[in-house]
Formats: C-alpha cells, sequence, structure tokens
C-alpha cells in the first residue's frame, strides 16, 4: 500500500529556531601602564602616534623614543603613588559591565550584547579587540569613544586605528560609530551629580569658584580645526544650565574653564589649570575643580589632579581646594551611553554624533564629518 503523508503532523513539526541577532559595543579609551614595566612602551606607543605627534615617520619614532625614556622615570614615580599600575582598565571594566546590563535590559532590539574595551596605546590594543569581536560574530558593531568631546587625537585615532584593525582581521560587519556627546543629558546629569555631592563639603559662608579642568591640546591643532576646545566649552555651558535648572542660585556661578596635562614646548590652549589655582589664591576663593573631559578615575585625576595641583593650591594659600570625582558608573552617566547607542542603532547611519548629524560649526576642518575615519 503507498505511504501516506499525514500533513496535520507535517504542521506540528518544530520549525528551526532563527539565530538571535548579536551586537557588539566597543568602548575606547586612552589605555595605560599596568605595571613598572609597561610605562615606557605605553608612553612609546603614545607618542609615535601621528595624531599626538604630527610628522614624518623617519622623525616620529626616534623622538617617540627619546621622549618616552626622558619622561618614563617621571611617569613611574606617579603610577607608584597608585600601586605601581594605573586604575584605568578596571575602571572602564566597571563602566563596560554596567553598559552590558543596561543594554540587555533597556535594548531588547540588540540580541546577544556584548560589550569590548579597546584602549589606544595598552593592552587591550584594536587588533586583539577585533579579533576577539570578529570571533563572537557579530551582526552589527556600535563603536563608542569615552570621550564626550571628540578631539582628532583622542576619539579620531582611536577610531581610525579600529578601522585599520578591523580590516586586518577581517571583521565585516555593519559598524556604526559614535563621535561624540559633548551636551548628552545623562552625561551633563551625572557631571552636576559629582559637583553637588562635593559642593557639600565646602565651608558654606566661603566664596567659592569652579574650575572645570579638561586635558589640554597645542594650540595648533585647534588652529588646524580640531573642535576639541569648543566641545569643552559646550559641555561646560550645559552643566552651569543643569545647576541653574536645579537650584536658580547658581545663575551668579562664580566658573571658569582650565586646562591641565601640557607636555613640550609648544604653546598650549589656556588658560591652565595651574594659572587658575594661582588665580585663586590670589582672590581668596575656594576652587571646586571638576575633570570635565575624564569619564574615569586615572593618573591625571588622581594624581595630578588630586596630589601635584592639590599641593600648589596649598602654596598659593587657596582657602579650600576640591575636586569632584569623574561620572565613572553612575547610572546617568551609563543611560546617557544606552541612549546614545540606542539612537545610533536607529540611525543606521556609519557616524553620528549625539544630535545625530554634524554638530560642530562650519569650519573645524579636524570634525569627524569633515574627514572619513576610515582611512
Amino acid at each position: 500500500m503507498p505511504q501516506t503523508t499525514d500533513p496535520t503532523a507535517q504542521g506540528n513539526a518544530e520549525k528551526p529556531k532563527r539565530a538571535q541577532r548579536k551586537t557588539a559595543v566597543v568602548l575606547f579609551n586612552l589605555g595605560a601602564p599596568d605595571g613598572p614595566k609597561a610605562v615606557r612602551p605605553f608612553l612609546f606607543n603614545l607618542f609615535k602616534d601621528p595624531a599626538i605627534i604630527e610628522a614624518p615617520g623617519f622623525v616620529r619614532l626616534p623622538l617617540a623614543w627619546f621622549i618616552s625614556r626622558k619622561r618614563a622615570p617621571i611617569a613611574a614615580e606617579n603610577y607608584d603613588l597608585l600601586g605601581g599600575a594605573s586604575p584605568l582598565l578596571p575602571n572602564t571594566q566597571k563602566q563596560a559591565t554596567a553598559l552590558e546590563e543596561a543594554l540587555q535590559k533597556q535594548a531588547p532590539e540588540f540580541g546577544e550584547v556584548q560589550v569590548f574595551i579597546c584602549m589606544r596605546y595598552w593592552h587591550p590594543m584594536s587588533a586583539e579587540v577585533a579579533a576577539k569581536v570578529k570571533a563572537f560574530g557579530p551582526d552589527q558593531v556600535l563603536l563608542l569613544p569615552l570621550y564626550p568631546q571628540f578631539a582628532a587625537s583622542t576619539s579620531g585615532s582611536s577610531l581610525s586605528d579600529w578601522y585599520k584593525a578591523a580590516r586586518g582581521v577581517g571583521l565585516t560587519a555593519k559598524t556604526h560609530a559614535i563621535c561624540c556627546y559633548p551636551t548628552e543629558p545623562g552625561f551633563i546629569a551625572a557631571s552636576a551629580d559629582r559637583i553637588l555631592a562635593k559642593l557639600a563639603e565646602l565651608p558654606k559662608d566661603m566664596p567659592w569658584r569652579l574650575a572645570f579642568s579638561a586635558h589640554g591640546l597645542p594650540k595648533r591643532m585647534i588652529e588646524c580645526g580640531d573642535p576639541y576646545q569648543n566641545q569643552v566649552e559646550m559641555t561646560a555651558a550645559a552643566i552651569r544650565e543643569e545647576l541653574v535648572r536645579r537650584d536658580d542660585g547658581f545663575r551668579e556661578l562664580d566658573w571658569t574653564i582650565c586646562y591641565q596635562s601640557r607636555v613640550g614646548r609648544l604653546e598650549w590652549i589656556g588658560p591652565s589649570t595651574e594659572e587658575e589655582i594661582t588665580r585663586a589664591g590670589r582672590d581668596r576663593v575656594g576652587l571646586l575643580i571638576f575633570p570635565i573631559a575624564f569619564v574615569s578615575e586615572h593618573s591625571e585625576t588622581l594624581v595630578e589632579l588630586d596630589v601635584e595641583y592639590r599641593h600648589l593650591a596649598e602654596q598659593e594659600k587657596v582657602p579650600a581646594y576640591l575636586r569632584a570625582g569623574t561620572v565613572d558608573d553612575s547610572p546617568a552617566f551609563i543611560d546617557a551611553l544606552v541612549s546614545l547607542l540606542k539612537r545610533c542603532e536607529r540611525a543606521g547611519e556609519i557616524l553620528i554624533c549625539e544630535k545625530g548629524g554634524r554638530l560642530c560649526p562650519e569650519g573645524h576642518a579636524r570634525c569627524a564629518f569633515a574627514r572619513p575615519l576610515e582611512s
């Protein structure tokens, strides 16, 4: 007798499950030595970057060797104060963990999410991270620098290096990048939280000044069209507005922007943080420092701001010297990163800033939108 097929049984047959979508998020940061032996090679990697020293390779590489050799003993002393290594990687890992957990709850459209950390000048660096991302097999890759304000020497260098590494390992997943978020509401709210928490320690009757301290850049880079200084100013204004929103008394806030970490003989943008500390001593006002361009604690906050500049403040007779903490993995900041990533994914563009399209005014030739980062 010919065999028959039961159509009902066919209809009830289990259908193959569709593979879950995968999203890789890559967080970029500077990187820092993870031990005494790493100090000099870290510095060499830093200064050999053409985005840091804009000179031909035959000039830049010997110069990087010389500078790293000269500065390594001084830098090692700073890292000794931190136990011999920078806390930047562990602090970034905390942010990555918090972000991954938040994305799993708030962005189900991303499917399976894995957050990777990619450092520019010390491990884990682009080549090794790109290989791990490829092994993960993502359907999409979202790139997010942990620099709220774009500079060609930070976010620009990290993203360019990533694209080169991704090509090197054959990572072809659809990739989107966020270049900057200087006024992203969650970042601004988290910054205001940190400032207000520290302000509570200031004597109530003492006149005081808020100093937004950012990492400096050579003036020549700004003159060549780097948008960094403009975006730092945008962040400072947005934080001031947020403080006023919370308490109208902040309309009369005495505040300033200053720049730290100057290296070399070139003229840097100013005023310097040292100059603002001296001015506070001369004016006999307390000084509350907020690291406006750093989102996690590392040597430039824990040593430069907390140790070296505190000593200078004592010398200059500043009545009170306080330093507000970085935003770290605060819920408001992590939620801001989630919001940015969701916006980036929805936009479907190769590159977005916090507003979607180009944020920088015309004339900023080094804006991420003005020159291709993939090259």
